[in-house]
């Protein structure tokens, strides 16, 4: 099956047509796949000019942020542009009552004032190839799929260790097409990258929970941070001594805008789509998977939302959990509705039906996935029994509350006294008490009772009484009911305060153990844990691993039967492009949105001292005497603009890209009606939203006062008849092959 696979794919990559407006490609490819319908649609670059290895190219310039974002750089000093909710918690931890850059933004006059963060780094991609035949050498159809997983592990970790590349050179290798091809990446990791500047929350984030995955969108939703190198330009911890950071390749950037039908390329990480699965996982998103998620959510975020609108101090402690928690949910929601407008579960069955026509028509194809995809719905089908179940015990042991969430450092503790010894737990307690400042600071207690009660009573009424919890009903309740039992057991809780913790680890180790196993709390969270390991666990483990099984045999059946489909891969994490063109788009009968919005929409939804709405003085006025400098367009300052980009999550700061590989924007969201293209896109109605980098250029200089930011970018205009610029001179470092 594996050598008759590969065969495919190297005939898919000559012979297919690509659809416009969808697809996340690999950028080593483009070439053979993508570059002449690229230019079709208006680009005017080269495959080489996006991703070169032995010069500067577009690539050069796109970094992964923290791990979850994307970033570009923009000037030959390391300057890099990202979103404001991906720099958000960077902002926020710096931010304090006196220093709120949340609330007022912040702007660093000088290099000097630029502020690190420890922890972020960013990640460049030098190179990547195909390794597929050399993971899956010595792979059969006989092996079963733990001795499958075994060779190709070994097989990965010796390509890792054995493929050139520099000392201060990553290696990464990554599946595709659910396991049925894998590419190699040679990366480089900056770890010092200092917070430059950002606008107020009520700029970047304005709109908040109301406008998330929105259009029409008024957000200016940017960040600027600067990456640090050591004097010979290479990734170096933090130091004072370290140097901006020069780039192989920087984006200047457009000043000339948008138009309807200009082309678009977007370039970034984004982070994971399942486009291929069958129309049973369609089902179970729609009718299980989603409702239970979105419902859970909306119980937190409104107790969240209570208390942050009730104190600026709670506001800033909570202003990036709540965000956290928010954008999945809105997501969710607009995710059921746009699969159910576009049918995407009966166009599932479509497909499957015209699958099973061909494959039965080819008695080789029929004998090799005969009952391939019967066998993966079936399992779907069986699996649907613990989702609920799982996505409940999910949401309140990781995300929702924070006190549940961080027993798990506890657990640590008494797990590592049990295997380890004394010593070793000491170690997990001394990072648990450095932890606890950080953790304390933003931790507001009555939230996350609050929280937990809430959650639990939901749980309680909403799941099987066989996974109910017993110590809860163990303790007697107060005329308040759940909330009282939980009240009780925060009292007891280590966790709950900065001074209970720090008694708890002072003690001896033996007396700490004993006081964690003798907490209520403690105990229910184990109860928690263990019931779903023991009850749901197993079974979530046994048909996940079916249908990765079957997802496999499924994506190659596919990618054999359908001869004259182009498959692009999966999101998952790693560098892709994807290409559209400005439009707008109809969500509904007589419903017809511009693909731009103004400033002039911005003042429209002002609302004076509202949480989501609210504006500085200071844009306000710059608004009222029209003072926008060279970033208006016929006397209005451009905003946000959309196009048909296949993006998600991960291309969150991507930048957007004219034909000539100029910034014109930043990506931040999608348009609510297309979240669903994570499973089905429509090129009717997903639009990505992006920033107008003019709004950036804006309200870095005449608001932020940053002219100085602005004069290291190269600022050009495209679409006058100017000069062709000279090519920037190749750089002086080579790549290993």
């Amino acid at each position: 099956m594996f050598r008759s696979l590969i065969f495919s794919l190297l005939f898919f990559v000559f012979s297919l047509p690509v659809f416009a407006g969808e697809g996340m490609w690999l950028p080593i490819l483009l070439s053979q796949l993508n570059e002449k319908e690229m230019q079709s649609k208006g680009m005017k670059m080269t495959a080489a000019d996006i991703y070169s290895v032995n010069q500067g190219s577009l690539k050069d310039a796109i970094v992964q942020f923290g791990g979850g974002c994307t970033g570009e750089v923009i000037s030959t000093t390391g300057l890099l542009l990202t979103n404001h909710h991906c720099g958000y918690g960077q902002i926020q931890r710096h931010s304090t009552l006196e220093n709120n850059y949340v609330k007022n933004g912040f702007w660093a006059k000088s290099k000097s004032q630029e502020l690190s963060n420890p922890g972020l780094t960013v990640t460049f991609i030098v190179s990547m190839a195909d390794v597929t035949k050399d993971i899956l050498s010595g792979v059969s159809p006989e092996m079963s799929p733990a001795d499958k997983q075994s060779k190709i592990d070994k097989n990965m970790e010796s390509l890792k260790k054995n493929y050139p590349h520099e000392s201060y050179q990553d290696i990464l290798v990554r599946s595709f097409y659910h396991g049925n091809q894998y590419y190699l990446f040679v990366t480089e990791v900056y770890k010092d990258v200092r917070l430059v500047a950002a606008p107020p929350a009520s700029i970047g984030n304005f709109g908040v929970d109301t406008d998330n995955w929105v259009w029409p969108r008024h957000t200016c939703d940017f960040s600027l941070f600067r990456i640090y190198a050591d004097k010979n330009n290479k990734p170096a911890e933090y130091s004072p001594d370290n140097v901006p950071f020069t780039p192989r390749h920087f984006l200047p950037i457009s000043l000339d805008g948008v138009k309807e039908g200009d082309f678009t390329l977007v370039f970034g990480f984004p982070g994971r789509t399942n486009e291929y699965l069958p129309s049973e996982s369609i089902r179970q998103i729609t009718d299980l998977s989603d409702p239970t998620k979105v419902a859970i959510r909306t119980t937190a975020l409104d107790i969240m939302h209570k208390y942050m609108m009730g104190d600026e101090g709670t506001k800033i402690k909570y202003v990036t959990k709540a965000a956290g928690i928010a954008n999945g949910w809105k997501k969710w929601q607009g995710e059921m509705e746009g699969l159910k407008k576009t049918d995407a579960y009966g166009k599932k069955q479509k497909y499957e039906q015209e699958y099973k026509r061909l494959l039965n028509a080819n008695q080789d194809l029929k004998s090799e996935y005969g009952d391939v995809l019967e066998n993966l719905n079936a399992n779907i089908l069986k699996a649907n029994e613990y989702v609920k179940i799982r996505e409940y015990s999910i949401e309140l042991l990781r995300t929702n509350i924070e006190i549940m969430r961080n027993y798990s450092r506890l657990d640590a503790i008494v797990n590592a006294f049990e295997k380890n010894g004394a010593s070793e737990a000491m170690k997990k307690a001394d990072a648990l008490k450095s932890w606890s400042t950080g953790y304390f600071k933003d931790y507001v207690r009555a939230i996350d009772e609050e929280i937990f009660a809430a959650l639990v009573k939901m749980y309680e009424e909403n799941v099987d009484a066989e996974y109910h919890f017993p110590r809860l009903k163990d303790i007697a309740p107060g005329k308040e009911g759940y909330i009282s039992r939980i009240k009780l057991l925060f009292d007891g809780s280590p966790l709950a305060s900065q001074d209970q913790l720090e008694q708890l680890l002072e003690k001896k180790p033996e007396d700490m153990i004993n006081s964690i196993k003798g907490d209520g709390l403690y105990l229910f969270y184990r109860e928690m844990l263990d019931q779903y390991n023991a009850k749901v666990a197993p079974n979530v483990t046994k048909y996940d691993e079916a249908i990765d099984q079957g997802m496999q045999k499924y994506m190659a059946a596919q990618m054999t039967v359908f001869k004259d489909k182009r498959f692009y891969p999966d999101a998952n994490s790693t560098l892709r492009i994807t290409y559209g063109n400005v439009n707008g788009y109809t969500p509904r009968d007589a419903v017809k949105y511009e693909f731009q919005t103004w400033l002039d929409g911005v003042m429209e939804k002002y609302i004076p001292g509202n949480y989501e709405f609210d504006l500085p003085q200071k844009l306000i006025d710059l608004y009222e005497k029209k003072d926008f400098g060279p970033y208006a367009e016929n006397g209005k300052l451009p905003v946000c603009f959309i196009a048909s980009n296949h993006t998600t999550g991960g291309n969150s700061g991507s930048p957007a890209i004219d034909a000539n590989g100029n910034l014109i924007g930043l990506n931040f969201d999608r348009v609510w009606e297309g979240t669903m293209s994570d499973y089905n896109y429509d090129a009717s109605i997903c639009r990505n939203i992006m920033v107008d980098i003019r709004y950036v250029l804006f309200i870095l200089d005449k608001y932020g006062d940053c002219k100085h930011l602005v004069d290291e970018m190269k600022l050009v205009h495209p679409k006058a008849p100017v000069k062709k610029a000279q090519p920037m001179p190749k750089s002086s470092n080579k790549v290993k092959k």
